[in-house]
């Protein structure tokens, strides 16, 4: 049968971003292969995505500057004016200005042995331009780990292979080569410190739930940005304007931190992280603020975040001192702290063992009680690429008791948790990785939400709304009868297909097949002693 032009147009389009992230990852294995033996780990890692910034924002700002000169030619400015107007940075919207110095076009002349010294220079630069890009960069890193020069220049030729022409488009560009660290190298990643890259499929799932188009949003534990980066990404495509929403964020790690600000900055996106890199349970660079929407990936079961001192805070008022074991209940607690409280809605990942944790259960049941979990959607395993367990995402709501939504007419759910059990969906593996990892497709992000829209909408009956092994809206007195556990499976049913086996029909049946097998088994056996008789009898005569 012949394909038709949609569906080749589809496969040439998966074809064309398959091949362009194996071309991204070939461009920094061979980044990594030239300074093989000349940095440590974490500088390697510093220098490529640093020089891939400087590459991304210069290309960028040069084609808005190239734009806007032509336009002023167009309205016929003499040269004076034409250099007048694009030296100015408020002139430049929705992108960073650049300073001379730190422009790639003028970088990637440089000769080898002055490249080092330039590349700080840029930097320096970059401090001093204000406020947009200031805490971006590791100033004087080049000098510092003194890269030899002609290995230094092969890998400022093979960034500059990354135009934004080409990788424009990729959801999260500084975050895909952070991402490429972490899982080649396990950099910063240890189960101690939960440091995981969100893959993309996991942050629309969560937009895709609590719908960040307006207002603002806030991650505490943001790291590269990359949950920012690819939320603004999904609202561009479902709303075209991210203008609209303003970012809010907290890091702990100083490079981290740095990569985040850089990633936000590449974007022009409006955020708001604070002066410095800090524990978000060390000190809230936001305390006071409430917001419209959370969005987090919080370290899993992160352990030693507990502090004399830490419970003055109202983070937890109300609800008790979360366990000091993990820093699970801390998360959720101070999440719920920090949502508006008439509209506010949050949605993050946890752990498995949040959902029944036993230190937990009375934070949980009040929890409940107060009717802050709208729902509880158990994922697959195998998404991330730096762990394999399967985790939950949680959905917060402030307010339960319907109205207009977002276009939407919302019925009252007080006094109902949706469950939904995504385990099995499993059948989407990721090719190319060095482990294996699974997906989860757009149109499986969009039937998860329909599930979830479905029950909130008027009309719905949140007493029937079941699918078997799916989903199931639960009550408060059936969440009671089990301890106000938020496990799945609890309330979920899972079909016991033993109960269609008619057992008697097959142990006949199979005991018909082994008596078949016994008597065959037996006629083999005389077949073949008769056989050695005869072979007997042949070699006596």
């Amino acid at each position: 049968m012949a394909r038709t032009k949609t569906e080749g147009t589809k496969k040439s389009s998966k074809n064309k971003k398959e091949d362009k992230g194996m071309a991204l990852e070939s461009i920094l294995f061979n980044c990594r292969d030239y300074l093989r033996g000349s940095a440590a780990l974490n500088d390697k890692r510093d220098i490529i995505l640093t020089l891939v910034f400087l590459r991304f924002i210069g290309e960028k700002f040069e084609d808005a500057q190239a734009e806007m000169r032509q336009m002023c030619l167009d309205r016929g400015l003499s040269e004076e004016k034409i250099a007048a107007f694009l030296n100015s940075p408020s002139r430049y919207k929705n992108i960073v200005y650049v300073p001379e110095a730190a422009r790639w076009s003028k970088l990637i002349n440089v000769p080898s042995n002055q490249l080092n010294a330039a590349l700080d220079d840029a930097l320096q630069a970059i401090e001093d331009s204000g406020d947009a890009l200031k805490g971006c960069v590791q100033l004087s890193l080049f000098t510092r780990v003194n890269i030899q020069p002609n290995d230094l220049k092969k890998v400022v030729d093979e960034v500059n292979k990354i135009s934004h022409k080409t990788f424009g488009e990729e959801r999260d560009l500084i975050g895909r080569v952070y991402e490429y660290f972490l899982k080649s190298f396990a950099v910063n990643a240890t189960k101690e410190d939960g440091e995981f890259y969100t893959p993309h499929d996991i942050v629309e799932l969560i937009a895709a739930f609590i719908e960040p188009f307006d207002g603002t949003l806030y991650d505490p534990c943001c790291g590269s940005g990359g949950m920012f980066i690819q939320c603004a990404k999904y609202v561009e495509a479902k709303q075209g304007d991210i203008t609209g929403v303003n970012v809010f964020g907290q890091e702990k790690e100083p490079a981290t931190f740095r990569l985040a600000k850089m990633n936000l900055a590449m974007r022009g996106i409006s955020h708001h992280l604070g002066d410095c890199a800090k524990s978000t349970f060390e000190k809230d660079h936001h305390a006071g603020l409430a917001f419209d929407y959370i969005m987090a990936n919080p370290p899993f079961n992160l352990k030693h975040w507990f502090k004399a001192g830490i419970t003055e805070g109202v983070n937890w008022a109300d609800y008790g001192t979360p366990p000091e074991s993990n820093a699970n209940y801390a998360w959720i607690l101070h999440m719920l702290s920090k949502i508006k409280a008439d509209k506010g809605i949050a949605g993050f990942l946890l752990a498995n063992g949040a959902l029944g944790d036993e230190d937990a259960q009375a934070i949980r049941q009040k929890l409940i009680e107060k009717d802050k979990v709208e729902a509880i959607i158990v994922l697959p395993r195998e998404l991330f690429y730096t762990t394999d367990i399967s985790v939950t995402l949680w959905i917060l709501n402030q307010n339960k008791k319907g109205g207009l939504h977002h276009g939407r007419r919302l019925r009252d759910r007080t006094g109902e948790i949706l469950f939904m059990d995504l385990r099995s969906w499993t059948e989407n593996p990721v090719k190319g990785e060095q482990k294996k990892k699974v997906e989860i497709k757009p149109e499986q992000v969009e039937r998860a939400k329909e599930i979830y829209f479905r029950w909130q909408q008027e009309g719905t009956d949140g007493e029937t709304y079941a699918e078997p092994e799916l989903y199931r809206s639960v009550g408060l007195k059936e969440l009671g009868d089990n301890n106000y556990s938020l496990v799945p499976s609890r309330y979920i049913e899972f079909v016991d297909r033993d109960k269609s086996i008619d057992y008697d029909r097959v142990l006949s049946e199979t005991a018909v097949a082994v008596g078949e097998m016994i008597e065959l088994q037996k006629q083999n056996q005389d077949a073949l002693a008769e056989a050695f008789t005869a072979l007997g009898y042949a070699l006596h005569k």
